[in-house]
């Protein structure tokens, strides 16, 4: 498939998971690919793999952006899609928060995100695509997950407001908001083989479907409203959670 064609996309996080699945669907449909990521070795080590290009920036951090802006702006000149996946996870209760945990989780999910976006504007082609990486606990309320959701719900805010933002230069918007996932994320965050097939289990017990999702389910969705397939969506969260948020 050529869908993609003489595209140029950047995806933030594409080192792994959801950010590298895309980044593969992207390549093979056409698009000439940007990986970022704040590990130099692993997003030189997944853009090989890959055949795309890699560019180290840390999503937290505003100069990282200003930067990497500039360098895809000297080397591609213009973006047609921009997939803002960098994520961080953590959980707590409000009660044992710390301002380190806060800044930590929402100077990448949603500071990060959010100047991303902005900064980015100036260089999307008229008729680009944007797609923010949300989740489905921006839809649920779980205890201890206070910092994550609320970042992820203030995201799909900005969304939607982008969306009108920048719908005179026909712009889309939109959000994929996955539920559990099968990614390395799990493991990062410090959880053994057997601690992650019990949490899983457990997860799956909760989705009607019975099933965790795939990075691969995610790129999929994230290449359809990159494509032309979707000119006519904006301002949009698709949920992909096998029916959990109903549950």
């Amino acid at each position: 498939m050529d869908n993609l064609k003489n595209k140029v996309a950047v995806i933030t996080g594409g080192n792994s998971g959801i950010g590298y699945a895309t980044a593969k669907q992207f390549k093979e449909q056409g698009a000439t690919v940007i990986i970022t990521g704040r590990r130099k070795e692993a997003i030189e080590a997944a853009a090989l793999e890959l055949g795309v290009t890699a560019i180290v920036a840390d999503q937290s951090n505003i100069a990282d952006i200003e930067n990497l802006v500039a360098k895809v702006k000297a080397d591609f000149g213009t973006v047609d899609i921009l997939f803002i996946n960098a994520g961080i996870t953590g959980t707590g209760t409000i009660e044992q928060a710390t301002e380190v945990l806060f800044d930590g989780i929402m100077n990448v999910i949603f500071k990060g995100a959010y100047f991303t976006l902005s900064k980015f504007i100036p260089l999307l082609k008229d008729g680009a695509s944007v797609v923010f990486l949300s989740s489905n606990t921006a839809s649920m309320s779980y205890a201890g997950t206070s910092i994550y959701s609320s970042g992820k719900t203030a995201l799909n805010a900005v969304m939607k407001i982008a969306a009108l933002e920048l719908a005179p230069r026909k712009i889309r918007v939109n959000s994929v908001s996955p539920g559990p996932t099968e990614t390395e994320i799990m493991k990062k965050v410090g959880l053994n083989e057997a601690e992650v097939k019990t949490l899983m289990d457990t997860i799956v017990d909760h989705i009607p479907l019975k099933q965790m999702g795939t990075s691969e389910d995610v790129a999929k969705m994230v290449s359809y409203l990159s494509s032309e397939a979707a000119t006519f969506i904006t301002g949009a969260d698709f949920i992909m959670d096998g029916g959990m948020v109903l549950a």
